[in-house]
Formats: structure tokens, sequence, C-alpha cells
């Protein structure tokens, strides 16, 4: 089945069987089954089964999934079986721990480039990396070769940055800033607002 038929839905699952499916070999586990990773996922097994189904047969009744198999199946149905360079735009407090955090590494992304307007930041070293004038954007990004980018710059200027991500040939944003983007069809664009989902749970308390 294309991927643009797969509801989106079960592509944002693939990521969490993924994790799980990496934990799993960490820890040895050499074959499993859709009712182990239920009871570690919190999903059904039945859940499971579907949203594999729509990408072919990983396991076989009886015998379970082979662990590595499977995980490096998923890895190329996501395509992190290699290297993604990230743009990353707003080197706040925010921008910062996103440029430390080691979670990227092994997983299929690297940032590769800091960008920010303060003239005070700029040539500031971050681990190994330079922060850059927001002005070089484009050029490096097409320089490069990045398709993703993350912005976690004030919502003020997030739809101007994400313009010019676009028109250098990003398409897929992460975007940590308090808006909704008007991005063009074609581009991904996943917003994380840690407020809104303390709002949801909070509901419930």
């Amino acid at each position: 089945m294309p991927a643009k038929q797969i509801p989106d839905i079960v592509v944002g699952r693939l990521p969490i069987y993924l994790r799980e499916l990496s934990f799993l070999a960490a820890e040895g586990v050499a074959v499993t089954s859709s009712f182990e990773l239920a009871k570690r996922l919190g999903v059904s097994a039945a859940q499971i089964r579907k949203d594999l189904s729509h990408f072919g047969e990983f396991g076989k009744q009886g015998t379970g999934y082979n662990v590595g198999y499977l995980r490096d199946q998923l890895r190329r149905i996501l395509k992190v079986d290699h290297e993604w360079p990230i743009a990353l735009i707003g080197i706040g407090d925010l921008g910062r721990a996103l440029a430390h955090y080691g979670g990227f590494v092994n997983r299929g992304f690297r940032v590769a480039a800091l960008f920010d307007n303060d003239p005070a930041k700029i040539g500031q070293r971050v681990g190994d990396l330079e922060i850059m004038s927001a002005d070089r954007l484009a050029d490096i990004v097409r320089e490069y070769g990045i398709r993703v980018a993350m912005i976690a710059a004030p919502a003020a200027q997030a739809q101007k940055i994400a313009e010019t991500c676009i028109a250098a040939g990003i398409q897929a944003i992460l975007n940590y800033a308090l808006i909704t983007l008007s991005v063009p069809d074609g581009v991904r664009v996943q917003n994380l607002d840690p407020v809104a989902h303390l709002q949801r749970m909070t509901h419930y308390l």
C-alpha cells in the first residue's frame, strides 16, 4: 500500500514500536510477540498487528517477531536507516537544550547547524557547533542538503523562519514555537506545545 494511503495515526505509532524494539534488542531479547509489545506499551495486541499489516508480514502466528529484523524494517519504513541532518533555529534555553540532547544520536538524526538572529549569540559555540546568523539559513540548508528543521524561536518570528526554511528546501519542521504554522502542501509540520499537553492532563485531575 502506498504510504500516502496509510493513516497518519498509524505512522505516528511506528516510532513507539521502534523505540520499544530497540529497548528489547538492547536487553538481548531475540523474539517478541504482539502480546508482549502490547503489555509494554499499553495498547492492544490487535492494534499492533493491524498497524504492522499495512506494511507487510513481519512475523508468524505462534512464532512471534524477530526483534532485530522488525526493528530494522521499521527503521527502513520510517527512513531512519540513515542519518538526517537537522537545522535548529532559535538558540535560547530550549534551543540549547535541544542542541545538547543526546537522544537524536543513533535514532536517525543529527543537529548539523544552529541559527539565531541575536548578534550576541552569533559565533558562540554549543558543543561542536557554532551559532550562525539566521541570514545564512537558506544558503547553509542548501549547502548541507538539509531537509528537516526544528524551530525553537519566539512565536512572532516562527512563520517567517518557516517560510525561509521551505524556500530553501526544508520539507519537515518540528515546531516548538507557540504558533500554528501555515505551510504549503507537501511540507510536514509537527507542533509541540508542552503547556497544551499539561492542560489536556489537568482536565482529568
